[in-house]
């Protein structure tokens, strides 16, 4: 007997919330795309065109009134993520919210507090790093023990430059560089380090091609250092200025070795040599870097959702991250250390 599949009701057709759509409804074992949800008649218009789903909304509650919507699927601007995650589980839904949980701690906090009332249902914030096959494989080394014990973190995260500006425009609702790029590096940070908590950071950055993020204390370029309580350190580069591409890297290092991933962007495997050198095509955008992560998060929370079982992170981890960097973005305003409690 074939078993039942989760209703995801997604919400937000914006560039990444299309691809999230496609992916549920076409490549997601498990589940069925049973409404799309969006303010702006642009996006229902393209999900009439594109989606195989009948119940396409332009308001937020008459999803969550859905009875064929077991889960959300919000890919909506992040200001709105707390209030969106609070009101469906009070409808009785499961959520996925794409990253951070929310630019503000105490809102965090109440996410999480809300959710501890409804514990069967889930909830999960896309930190899509975790499910990438490199990444993943990394970690079952340093679990292994293979590099011995992981005491410091090198990562970043760093987009090719959009001349057009389009990181001026998002600025004043992003959160700053740190939460809206470094949340990553955080993550996987702290879940390859073993999910130490933050007790000091120092952030500082610079403005190099996009001098309209003055206006919102935000920088193009950002480096910061996080101390965990352990004696663990990591180091994060954040950057919007690349020119040859979309570049995320990192390297952890133990007591007997180190393991590194994507040391290299690349789109492929294939490397041209000619008068001009030996070169390799990148990936242009953070969505074909990890465009295989994205679906198999979509597949892991669905499968957690039909089996009743664990989901592969906790609101906590969501947290602490969201945590670290509204520290880093408070030392880079300040130029000052931020020691967290």
């Amino acid at each position: 007997m074939k078993a039942k599949s989760v209703g995801i009701g997604i919400v937000g057709l914006g560039r990444l919330g299309r691809r999230h759509a496609e992916n549920l409804a076409r490549y997601t074992p498990g589940a069925h795309l049973a409404a799309a949800c969006s303010p702006l008649e642009a996006e229902r218009q393209w999900a009439r065109d594109h989606l195989p789903v009948q119940a396409i909304y332009a308001d937020y509650a008459a999803v969550l009134a859905d009875p064929a919507v077991e889960a959300v699927w919000l890919v909506t601007p992040t200001s709105l993520h707390p209030a969106q995650i609070i009101a469906a589980l009070e409808a009785g839904k499961h959520v996925f919210c794409e990253k951070p949980l929310s630019l503000d701690l105490d809102e965090c906090r109440q996410v999480t507090e809300v959710a501890a009332r409804y514990p069967h249902l889930k909830v999960m914030i896309g930190f899509v790093r975790r499910f990438d096959a490199s990444y993943r494989a990394a970690q079952a080394r340093i679990e292994a023990g293979e590099i011995g014990r992981p005491f410091m973190v090198r990562s970043q995260t760093c987009d090719k430059n959009d001349p057009d500006g389009f990181f001026v425009q998002f600025a004043p609702t992003s959160g700053g560089i740190f939460l809206d790029c470094s949340v990553h590096d955080i993550d996987l940070a702290r879940w390859m380090l073993g999910s130490p908590r933050a007790k000091r950071v120092y952030a500082s950055g610079t403005i190099a091609l996009h001098p309209g993020l003055a206006a919102c204390q935000d920088v193009d370029n950002g480096v910061a250092i996080c101390e965990f309580e352990g004696g663990q350190l990591a180091m994060f580069y954040a950057s919007r200025t690349m020119a040859h591409g979309h570049d995320t890297q990192t390297e952890v290092i133990g007591t007997a070795g180190s393991v590194a991933v994507g040391r290299h962007a690349r789109a492929d495997r294939v490397e041209i040599a000619d008068a001009s050198g030996i070169r390799n095509t990148c990936t242009p955008s953070f969505y074909e870097r990890f465009e295989d992560a994205f679906l198999r998060e979509a597949q892991a929370f669905v499968a957690a959702v039909a089996s009743a079982g664990p989901l592969p992170l906790s609101l906590d981890d969501a947290l602490e991250a969201t945590r670290i960097g509204i520290a880093l973005r408070t030392s880079l305003q300040s130029g000052q250390p931020v020691v967290l409690g």
